[in-house]
């Protein structure tokens, strides 16, 4: 009987440790706009001035979806930074499975570089994999991640981040020019300003103070933490 009951456990655990096919299943997602009708979208992988240049697979309409529980505390987000001036810009959220099969498709296609100069100028593309610039999943898959940045109110402009969103490079680092756990700002030639390295911590700190992780290598990209669906990979399209 023990030797049963131990087979069985080691067949559980291998089931738990299968990967996981994509889930339609949308039940626990909200349009954001609908929890924060005052943020600002620009929908990259809706449009073509995004890295691969093409509208991307499963964005078919230009608007941002996450966990109810990530919108939720994403709010919280919008409430505080519009109390200093400030509005949320979001540019995805969550990402269908289908949409990082299109990013892996792109990055095997070394000969295309139309986007190059604007996106990725100082890496060779046939290294993307190999540095760690795409994967064959992405946490925005799991509902609870967000690439945002700040907006002033008063005048409608964004923060300078000092390089832009879905820049392929160590530019885009949290850490570059400076200590983000300390928030100190560390002069480097031909680097970051202090301001351009100031607003990334102001986005930074409104993020953690509710609940968001930082990614390290992405200034603009968050993960709820203890988010609702951790192994779980959804597929469905982008639309309402």
């Amino acid at each position: 009987m023990k030797k049963l009951i131990l087979f069985a456990l080691a067949l559980g655990l291998l089931a738990s440790c299968e990967k996981k096919e994509p889930t339609l299943d949308r039940t626990d997602f909200v349009v954001i706009t609908d929890v924060i009708p005052d943020a600002i979208l620009e929908i990259r992988y809706y449009s073509t001035y995004n890295f691969v240049g093409t509208r991307i697979d499963g964005y078919e309409q230009p608007i941002a979806m996450m966990t109810r529980r990530a919108a939720d505390s994403l709010k919280a987000v919008s409430d505080d930074v519009k109390a200093h001036g400030y509005r949320l810009k979001i540019w995805d959220a969550y990402r269908p499975q289908r949409a990082v099969d299109h990013f892996i498709r792109w990055a095997e296609d070394v000969q295309d570089t139309a986007m190059k100069a604007f996106f990725y100028p100082m890496v060779d593309k046939s290294l993307l994999f190999e540095q760690n610039y795409i994967f064959a999943r992405s946490g925005h898959s799991r509902g609870s991640t967000v690439d945002l940045t700040l907006v002033e109110e008063a005048t409608g402009k964004e923060l300078d981040m000092g390089y832009p969103f879905d820049w392929f490079g160590v530019e885009s680092h949290p850490d570059y020019c400076g200590n983000p756990d300390k928030m100190e700002f560390e002069e480097q030639e031909g680097g970051l300003t202090s301001v351009q390295f100031y607003n990334r911590m102001v986005l930074r700190a409104a993020m953690t103070r509710h609940g968001f992780e930082p990614l390290d290598s992405e200034w603009w990209h968050f993960t709820l933490a203890g988010e609702p669906y951790p192994d779980t990979y959804f597929d469905f399209p982008v639309h309402f």
